[in-house]
């Protein structure tokens, strides 16, 4: 009798879209009988299991079309590694206010300093916190809002870049735009703004963005929307890739070994030319025949 109430319970459970609930129902059944749980708090027991469950499957999903190309969390940041980072500015950015605020956040910095991990980090904390991520570089958006102009569907583009509640924009500075381009670009900052929050990543400092765009008045009406109560990080410091790596890159290269000339030998003076006529061989030439 109890195995055909188990089965049409978790053949319930199923039609109702409850899998938790489906694949634990003994479980659950023994953990209230050992606490003696009564109906209200068994209920109560079931119901946080199935929004755990839900949950699980919400963020897995989240993550999925997220297109993060790491799943690097702020904890495995090493922010001892970059002594000058501010790291109460970073503690306000995972604190997640500037996506609530739905205002952008810059991390600017030279290669290698950690940029796309923060990001990475920050999108990680932003799923679990239920918020919708996209992830994109600079040089892929751009190609993709000028192929959807060209097939004149654009606007569908530029809705589904705007959908996301943090929409990251890795690796701006890297290419120069043409003046079409940034036009685009800047659609995208335009619909996005005061409605939902972007990070930008970029080795350039924000004085050189003129020079990016091509154009100062369309850099500064972008850097308009994306600074505006922006949270900008700066980080100032060493190559996270090159660490180690310091002596290698600062030593000068080996002399080369079938040398004569020693660092403190006087230099040989050239040959004199034979005088015509003369049989006279060099054994330089000889040498470089047969080489």
């Amino acid at each position: 009798m109890g195995e055909l109430i188990t089965e049409r319970i978790r053949r319930n459970a199923r039609e109702l879209k409850l899998y938790g609930l489906a694949d634990t129902a003994d479980e659950m059944v023994d953990r209230a009988e050992a606490g003696k749980l009564g109906y209200r708090e068994f209920l109560d027991l079931v119901l946080e299991s199935e929004v755990g469950v839900l949950e699980g499957r919400r963020y897995a999903s989240r993550l999925k079309l997220s297109g993060l190309p790491h799943h690097k969390t702020m904890d495995e940041f090493d922010a001892s590694f970059q002594p000058e980072l501010d790291l109460k500015r970073l503690a306000e950015l995972r604190s997640l206010r500037f996506i609530q605020n739905k205002v952008s956040s810059l991390i600017l910095g030279p290669p290698g300093v950690g940029k796309t991990h923060l990001a990475v980090g920050l999108a990680m904390e932003a799923l679990r916190a239920g918020y919708l991520v996209r992830y994109t570089t600079f040089d892929d958006v751009v190609r993709e809002l000028r192929q959807a102009d060209q097939l004149g569907t654009l606007r569908n583009k530029l809705a589904h870049y705007q959908r996301p509640h943090v929409l990251i924009v890795d690796e701006v500075g890297y290419m120069r735009l043409e003046h079409a381009d940034a036009n685009r670009f800047f659609q995208l900052i335009n619909r996005r703004y005061t409605r939902s929050s972007t990070i930008v990543t970029s080795n350039k400092r924000v004085s050189e963005w003129a020079e990016l765009f091509g154009d100062e008045v369309q850099a500064v009406a972008i850097l308009d929307r994306l600074l505006h109560d922006a949270e900008v990080l700066t980080i100032n410091g060493p190559s996270w890739r090159l660490r180690g790596r310091g002596e290698l890159l600062a030593s000068k290269p080996p002399a080369a070994e079938n040398s004569n000339v020693g660092p403190t030998d006087t230099p040989q003076q050239p040959r004199r030319r034979p005088p015509n006529g003369s049989h006279e061989t060099d054994p330089d030439q000889i040498d470089g025949q047969h080489s």
